[in-house]
């Protein structure tokens, strides 16, 4: 890359909507999801690594109830560059302190970008590419870069990105003002977004100088820098809980899109595996010892290799058998696993199931 980067992975989320495959202790990010034996945490470190400064500066932020985890999946990771968050507070708190962190140790002009742990990247050489037409932008101008996704559907599960004015091509791919973030609107209203053509999907990836994010933060989100500056991270617990799309992407004149097609999911639900796995020529995405009768737009997954997995008139569905506990789910109802869960926790019989 022209310009040296310092790639921060935000790995502290649970991913509740895999389980029962997501638990406490092994969140969505320590998942094995697309057929491989990379975890997507594993996954997004090896796409970063050869993009980080000095080929090994890459920095993760995580929570203290999986940081055991994260240091076991990734054993070379410096000590120094994890930094682990007492509470979660979400990703405001955590890129305040990311950066603050970096800023200190590297100064103003060191060029930060934020990754989410779980997404699934399908060209890593246009990634690459992408990636240092941000830092371009990032080190010439005081911007702060997102990533927009080019829809591929008027999907009511993403926060929308409206691209305003060109200002200028870096690495022969155009840079635009962000008009307005809007976040998940109803489908009428995503359909008028594709048809514009000048909307992306936020996919939750920034890029941008330290000391330009800084300065946005303690114009914008006073409230949550000035204490993570003042106390460290010992102050985490009486931080507000916010994003940073509304502490600071809604509010800053700096934000730029770049629009990305370089194949992305973001893996929300048990679905995203239909989406990267599926084939024309196959009724099921199996990752499972199955037998079915009249089965079809089915996603089957085991732990265990020798637990079987039987099926008959079936349609559309998900079924995810892990250790003692099997989930049945429809594959347009799998957001309600959240709901569920919140039962098991108010009951003590089932506190080893979450």
């Amino acid at each position: 890359m022209t310009h040296s980067l310092f790639p921060v992975i935000l790995a502290g989320g649970k991913g509740e909507r895999f389980w029962p495959l997501s638990r406490q202790t092994r969140p969505k990010q320590f998942l094995c999801l697309d057929g491989t034996d990379r975890s997507l945490l594993q996954a997004t470190a090896d796409r970063l690594l050869p993009l980080a400064a000095d080929g090994n500066n890459l920095w993760v932020i995580t929570s203290s109830a999986i940081a055991g985890g994260v240091k076991t999946q990734l054993p070379d990771l410096p000590p120094e560059n994890l930094l682990i968050e007492s509470q979660g507070r979400d990703t405001a708190a955590a890129v305040a302190w990311a950066s603050l962190e970096i800023q200190k140790r590297y100064g103003d002009d060191a060029i930060i970008g934020f990754f989410p742990a779980d997404h699934w990247i399908a060209d890593q050489e246009m990634f690459a590419k992408t990636l240092s037409a941000a830092a371009e932008l990032a080190a010439s101008t005081a911007a702060i870069v997102t990533l927009g996704i080019k829809p591929a559907f008027p999907s009511t599960g993403y926060g929308y990105i409206e691209q305003g004015e060109v200002v200028g091509s870096f690495n022969d791919l155009p840079a635009y003002r962000v008009n307005r973030f809007t976040e998940k609107p109803d489908r009428e209203t995503a359909e008028t977004f594709l048809a514009t053509g000048r909307f992306s999907w936020n996919s939750g990836m920034f890029i941008f100088r330290a000391g330009v994010v800084l300065k946005e933060l303690y114009t914008h989100a006073p409230e949550i820098i000035e204490p993570i500056e003042k106390y460290g991270s010992d102050i985490y617990p009486q931080l507000p809980k916010k994003s940073i799309d509304y502490a600071l992407m809604e509010k800053t004149n700096l934000a730029y899109v770049l629009p990305a097609e370089f194949g992305w999911d973001d893996l929300g639900d048990w679905n995203a595996i239909e989406r990267l796995l599926k084939t024309d020529d196959t009724p099921n995405v199996e990752l499972a010892t199955h037998v079915g009768l009249d089965t079809q737009g089915a996603i089957i997954y085991a732990t265990d290799p020798e637990d079987v997995i039987v099926t008959i008139g079936l349609e559309d569905v998900v079924i995810v058998r892990d250790r003692n506990t099997t989930l049945i789910v429809k594959k347009d109802r799998t957001q309600e696993i959240k709901q569920v869960l919140k039962t098991l926790q108010n009951d003590s019989r089932f506190t080893d199931l979450l």
